[in-house]
């Protein structure tokens, strides 16, 4: 029996073995079928559906996009600029126009261009219309009806770039029809060129209404100046207090010339004849010239009325009047100053590359779409799957 129980042995222990194993590869295979389950409908959830979508969306139902591109760049003959085409263009007696740009840009992207582009329904017609996809146009449902609806799909549909470098500007439009690509983008280019020409207009009108408006009040300035000095000469009864006292110095000057003559004429006659009738005439006109003397100095200083009184009145009323009379002279030269910078500071709209009729549609890329989606589904799938496993080990 020992025998027996030792020949037996083994074969005793390996048979209470076996089942042990049996049931680790059960339960392995029952988690294998489990995990199985739950990956077939996350895969067909996370790739196949999306993928099948895509295809779908991509093969049947998206519209051809047109897509119609403009380039154009603003230039002005006085702004400096530092990139290669500023440089060029400034040796040629231009540059780029940084702020005109800046405007023209908002303009385009603004309300204001989508209104004027809206004229007659006319923007809602290109992209609203049954040729269309309804995943594509606009108020598919006939929910969207407001203006501020229009506005969001409307920057959606027309881009703006600026080349930093070159200050080049590129505006891209988006239809569902080449000739409405085109179309839009024309007249978003001519608006943009109406908003340049409207800056330069305002520009040059504000300049030269400031220097208008410099000239009229130095006008009235010197006028008034002039009206002043002519009534103080009236009032007064001199022309030039200076030129008149100049006249005055110069007769009292002769005047005492005569005197001083007759006085020696006079002292010789006494001297040498005592009883010469001559003496008493020489001595008469001796004393009217001394008196037509103090009179004359008297015009010319010494009273209120004298000439000397009245020249500082006249001095500072005539240095009004040269001032004011420069003033209108600077004002004036300021004037055509003004007008020739506004001729040159004129900024316009110099296109580059005219809007182009698409040929085909560029847009929407469908083999792209749908690579992309698969290959984003098969990631979220991996992703999710890995979790999902790591779950269940750490659940058992």
């Amino acid at each position: 029996m020992d025998i027996a129980r030792e020949e037996a042995g083994p074969g005793v222990e390996y048979g209470h073995d076996a089942p042990n194993s049996s049931t680790d590869r059960s339960t392995m295979t029952a988690r294998l079928k489990n995990i199985l389950n739950r990956v077939r409908p996350l895969f067909l959830l996370t790739v196949v559906i999306p993928t099948a979508l895509a295809v779908l969306y991509f093969g049947i139902f998206a519209s051809d996009v047109y897509i119609s591109e403009s380039r154009f760049v603003v230039r002005s003959p006085d702004k400096p600029s530092t990139s290669g085409l500023g440089m060029l263009l400034k040796s040629t007696g231009f540059a780029s126009a940084g702020d005109e740009i800046y405007a023209a840009q908002d303009f385009v992207l603004s309300r204001d261009a989508l209104k004027a582009l809206n004229r007659k329904d006319a923007f809602v017609r290109a992209y609203a219309n049954s040729s269309v996809s309804v995943f594509d146009r606009f108020d598919p449902w006939g929910m969207e009806n407001t203006f501020e609806d229009l506005y969001k799909y409307y920057g959606k549909k027309v881009a703006v770039e600026q080349d930093t470098t070159s200050s080049i500007v590129k505006l891209t439009v988006r239809a569902y029809n080449p000739e409405d690509a085109r179309r839009i983008n024309e007249q978003l280019l001519e608006m943009a060129e109406a908003t340049v020409n409207k800056l330069n207009e305002r520009g040059r009108a504000d300049l030269v209404r400031f220097a208008d408006r410099e000239v009229d009040e130095a006008k009235r300035k010197s006028q008034g100046a002039a009206l002043a000095l002519s009534a103080y000469r009236n009032e007064a009864g001199v022309v030039d207090p200076e030129k008149q006292a100049t006249v005055q110095l110069q007769m009292i000057s002769k005047l005492q010339d005569e005197l001083i003559a007759t006085q020696m004429q006079l002292r010789q006659l006494r001297a040498l004849a005592p009883k010469n009738p001559q003496i008493e005439a020489l001595d008469v006109r001796a004393k009217g010239l001394a008196r037509e003397i103090d009179e004359q100095l008297g015009l010319v200083a010494g009273s209120s009325k004298s000439l000397s009184s009245r020249t500082a009145q006249y001095q500072r009323l005539f240095l009004e009047s040269q001032f004011a009379d420069r003033q209108l002279a600077g004002a004036m030269a300021s004037l055509q100053d003004a007008r020739n910078e506004a001729r040159r500071k004129q900024a316009y709209v110099e296109r580059i590359v005219q809007p182009n009729v698409p040929d085909d549609p560029l847009e929407p890329r469908r083999l792209r779409g749908i690579f992309s989606t698969l290959i984003l589904g098969l990631a979220a799938w991996g992703i999710i799957s890995m979790l999902l496993a790591g779950m269940l080990e750490h659940k058992d």
